[in-house]
């Protein structure tokens, strides 16, 4: 699949639900409406859905939420798509999770082909990982991410920076995690959806946070990529690696090989752009015909966009009103 601007679209992620038992401050307001449940694509539309795809020429799949292990049985859906690792269609299966089920669910992951894992931890601190997340606990994380290493899965943090709130714990989090052989990403906020506080207060640029760190630490310049919008250092003291994704310092829209399905069927091929396209409907109206479900693919492809409009300002208007979890990041 190729975009109007040359580029080739090779990743999928994947909304299993809009749901999160979180409600991280710069993802969510503190009472959400979630969706109803006649809304969401079965398990079965979904690992159809990603199969068009992945003939279509998409080699990772990521399964996102919401909380993706919030879902009931989606274990199921990581079985069949598992399945496609083995045929060989696909290369990677991975996934971002909060951490909070993951305890229960990293062995039965790793043996559905899942070899790499993010994890969202945006402090270390157990009373602020309550406050970012207005009801966590910071134990059950932890226990998740040592399941998760029990079962071989390697594992990359994901860290939100926030002005005056995790400023004075980034180089923590490069210690903690070379500690423990974890590479971290560093992440500016985005406005997506209406959550209450104000992004001005909250929005940091990531080039200020790589800059500090490199008071501290020795950071080098790396090709390494894995696909994503992250673009990596490595750190000489730690051996592990440092991202950082900058949607509003710099965007990443020249090397966007990304889409996003959210739990609806809903194509998103920009996730700072509104326009969509929906895939539930040719899905259900020819459940035996995948024919109709391509061709609504390769309408969708054709008008990617070039980048997105993110832009942090005073008027603390989203730049896209739905919230960063219907789309799944």
């Amino acid at each position: 699949m190729i975009d109007p601007f040359g580029r080739a679209v090779t990743y999928l992620r994947v909304s299993v639900t809009d749901r999160c038992d979180l409600r991280c401050q710069y993802c969510m307001a503190e009472q959400m409406s979630f969706l109803p449940k006649r809304e969401l694509l079965t398990l079965e539309e979904l690992e159809r859905v990603c199969r068009a795809f992945v003939s279509k020429g998409v080699r990772k799949l990521r399964i996102t939420g919401g909380e993706p292990l919030v879902r009931k049985d989606v274990m199921t859906l990581f079985r069949g798509l598992g399945r496609m690792l083995d045929d060989g269609g696909l290369d990677e299966l991975t996934l971002t999770s909060n951490g909070t089920t993951l305890a229960k669910h990293a062995h039965a992951l790793a043996d559905c082909g899942v070899r790499r894992i993010n994890i969202s931890l945006d402090t270390l601190d157990p009373e602020r990982f309550r406050t970012v997340t207005r009801r966590g606990d910071s134990d059950k994380v932890m226990e998740g991410i040592a399941a998760a290493r029990a079962a071989g899965l390697k594992v990359k943090i994901n860290t939100v920076a926030m002005k005056d709130f995790n400023e004075d714990e980034f180089s923590r989090m490069v210690a903690w995690c070379g500690e423990r052989g974890f590479d971290l990403c560093f992440i500016e906020t985005m406005p997506m959806g209406e959550i209450g506080p104000d992004r001005v207060d909250q929005y940091l640029p990531v080039t200020s946070v790589r800059d500090r760190l490199g008071e501290s630490w020795t950071l080098t310049e790396t090709p390494f990529r894995t696909g994503g919008p992250a673009r990596y250092v490595d750190v000489a003291e730690t051996g592990q690696r440092i991202g950082f994704i900058t949607p509003m310092t710099h965007n990443f829209c020249e090397s966007c090989n990304r889409v996003r399905l959210t739990c609806t069927g809903t194509l998103y091929m920009c996730l700072g752009q509104e326009d969509a396209a929906d895939l539930r409907a040719p899905l259900r109206a020819y459940p035996d015909d995948d024919g109709p479900l391509l061709e609504a693919i390769d309408a969708a492809i054709a008008r990617k966009p070039k980048g997105h409009d993110f832009v942090i300002d005073r008027t603390n208007r989203p730049a896209v009103s739905r919230h960063m979890s219907v789309t799944g990041g």
